[in-house]
């Protein structure tokens, strides 16, 4: 997908039809300087009949100031920078529809520059919309580049990292949970009788979120089977897998081997977010297996399609309305002068119980499936 570097708000008019102050000046028959003092309102400064004159010049070309002009006159833009690791991921749009929505209420636009999970344009990113005067940064980025930070640093913009921390970077951070909403999925899973667990992930190295839930996957087993002395040896069914494959066909082996493992217990997966979920989904499909049926499953990320495929997904659903409109707060604090610590800012994951995850032993006391 190409580089969105144009804020979020469309003009009709072109380069080749819109006039410009000059267009302005010449059939008023004064000068640019002068239909700049009428435009800003200091048209006291001139006489009746030369304000006159530029004010019919003006509607006769239809003649609208450029906002970005005017602000970068003041010394300000409006325009606040998001550069996101993947615009194909869903969370990276539901996310960007957050921030940009808060940023509109409080009067700024959005520009958009997608990495498409290169972390070699991380500074590219940031330098190219540095060069459009933005006042600050949302950044969810890979976070594997170490001069990113000193790019953003070079051009003295306040930012705000999301999901993703940035180890070279002194910012607020806006974040799912990881460790909370991966106990959610995990004991879920268990409560339902699942026993052999494989989390499912995208490469882990360098991404400070996907480290978080792998780690968070292997402890909360080993803690579940801590207070639950009847599950056995749960730390030894705590089985990770880096699948990098769009079609799944590395995930194949995997899945029949964890199938195939159900002495203690039925098996299940988690995925690590709605790319994984797919990965697993295709793979399943390519095995003539029902997610829920040959295994259980729960996923990170709430999509849309989540309901339709088979009984339908359990899925933890991040709050990515709220990670977006939070970031957009931070930056807000700062662009608006108050100096505050950098903040981490973690917001709970909901699980959504559906048909992938249905009980393989008695249904828990307390546990609402949805539809």
């Amino acid at each position: 997908m190409p580089t969105d570097l144009t804020p979020h708000t469309v003009s009709t008019a072109t380069a080749e039809t819109r006039a410009t102050i000059a267009d302005v000046a010449r059939l008023a028959g004064v000068s640019k300087a002068t239909v700049s003092r009428f435009l800003n309102h200091r048209d006291t400064l001139l006489s009746p009949g030369i304000a006159a004159r530029v004010e019919a010049a003006v509607t006769e070309l239809g003649y609208v100031p450029s906002p970005m002009a005017q602000a970068l006159k003041r010394g300000r833009s409006r325009l606040i920078g998001l550069v996101v690791a993947d615009i194909s991921n869903p969370f990276s749009v539901a996310v960007l529809r957050g921030a940009e929505k808060a940023c509109q209420e409080a009067g700024y636009l959005v520009m958009l520059f997608n990495l498409g999970n290169d972390g070699a344009r991380e500074r590219e990113g940031i330098e190219a919309l540095a060069s459009y005067q933005v006042e600050g940064f949302i950044l969810n980025t890979l976070g594997t580049d170490p001069k990113a930070a000193d790019e953003v640093a070079r051009h003295g913009k306040p930012a705000v990292l999301v999901d993703r921390k940035h180890p070279e970077m002194q910012a607020d951070f806006v974040s799912l949970d990881n460790a909370d909403a991966m106990r959610l999925a995990v004991d879920h899973l268990l409560e339902r009788g699942y026993r052999e667990l494989l989390y499912v992930t995208e490469a882990t190295a360098g991404v400070s979120s996907r480290q978080e839930r792998e780690a968070a996957f292997r402890a909360h087993l080993s803690g579940y089977a801590a207070a639950h002395t009847d599950v056995g040896d749960l730390a030894a069914s705590a089985r990770v897998v880096e699948s990098s494959d769009a079609h799944g066909a590395d995930l194949h082996a995997h899945l029949e081997a964890l199938r195939s493992l159900g002495k203690a217990g039925p098996a299940a997966v988690i995925a690590s977010n709605a790319v994984t979920t797919l990965r697993v989904a295709t793979a399943c499909a390519a095995l003539g297996w029902t997610l829920g049926h040959e295994l259980g499953f729960v996923g990170f990320d709430d999509t849309e399609w989540a309901p339709l495929v088979g009984p339908g997904l359990t899925t933890i659903a991040q709050p990515t309305d709220d990670i977006g409109r939070v970031a957009a707060s931070c930056l807000l604090d700062h662009l608006q002068g108050r100096k505050l610590p950098p903040r981490q800012i973690l917001l709970p994951g909901r699980l959504v119980a559906r048909g992938s995850s249905q009980a393989v032993a008695a249904e828990p006391a307390g546990v609402i499936t949805s539809a």
